[in-house]
């Protein structure tokens, strides 16, 4: 999957909130952030260069998190425990659709015989929470729960950026790298913001083969207990076997009742 993150420079004195900000804190994640599937282990000076850190400096976290079980050593290389997953689970573990969706979202593959994700919006990019694949194979990215995908050119994202305000969406896209991934991808302000319009209005979202070719996915919001938008559900299918509008046919309304039936759990836990 195309590595979305960006180097870490060392954070500029407007992005930190006065007194509050805690320097050392924030380095530590960056260090964190700097390991990914294209750089699994890491010597000093590459966790130094890709955090924006000094070596000084990049040694005495990978130290701590050495020492706090996060990060274990190979000799030069530094790599990332299983630990670190502790963290993400805490806030999986926090959303309240965690163990309430799954279930659902495991009757709804079966139903339809498609994938099935739910993601939220960080940024510019939707982050999947839950995902429950098919047996088949419909997308050459390897996704799983913690990847990243730009919001602009996913059906998730424009799902979750229909909630946003018109001020907010404006900030997104100016920040969105809108780079078209396939030829059929929008990369115009002007026309992503009439494409999420039409997803505002109508509910629901359908993203033909924009992210990847032969890649059809829809998506359906999963609200709290004030109707608010948290989260998106939706299913993908290979446009070989079904169009976008045959999908649209036989899989949206199992998707929108799904989502329904997730967003009626949380209203009622909340």
């Amino acid at each position: 999957m195309k590595n979305l993150k960006e180097p870490l420079p060392e954070e500029s004195d407007a992005a930190r909130p006065g007194d509050s900000y805690v320097q050392s804190f924030a380095r530590g994640l960056a260090v964190i952030r700097s390991f990914d599937a294209n750089r699994p282990a890491q010597t000093l000076t590459e966790v130094a260069a890709a955090s924006g850190l000094t070596r000084a400096g990049a040694r005495r976290i990978l130290l701590t998190l050495q020492a706090l079980g996060y990060v274990e050593a190979d000799g030069r290389l530094f790599q990332l425990t299983p630990k670190i997953l502790d963290l993400g689970f805490a806030y999986l573990t926090s959303m309240p659709f965690w163990n309430l969706a799954e279930p659902v979202m495991e009757e709804l593959v079966e139903q339809v015989h498609e994938s099935c994700s739910a993601a939220v919006l960080n940024g510019t990019d939707i982050v999947y929470v839950l995902r429950v694949p098919t047996t088949h194979k419909i997308i050459t990215l390897n996704l799983s729960i913690g990847s990243r995908l730009p919001a602009f050119c996913t059906s998730m994202g424009r799902m979750l950026l229909s909630a946003v305000d018109d001020d907010q969406l404006d900030a997104v896209l100016d920040a969105s790298d809108l780079v078209a991934r396939t030829p059929r991808t929008i990369v115009s302000k002007a026309a992503l913001k009439e494409a999420i319009g039409v997803v505002r209005s109508q509910g629901w979202a359908i993203v033909d083969q924009e992210l990847e070719e032969g890649l059809i996915s829809m998506s359906a919001p999963i609200r709290d207990r004030q109707g608010r938008i948290i989260a998106a559900l939706n299913i993908s299918g290979n446009a070989q076997r079904k169009n976008a509008k045959q999908m649209v046919k036989a899989c949206l309304e199992p998707l929108q009742e799904a989502a329904q039936r997730v967003s009626e759990m949380v209203a009622r836990r909340g």
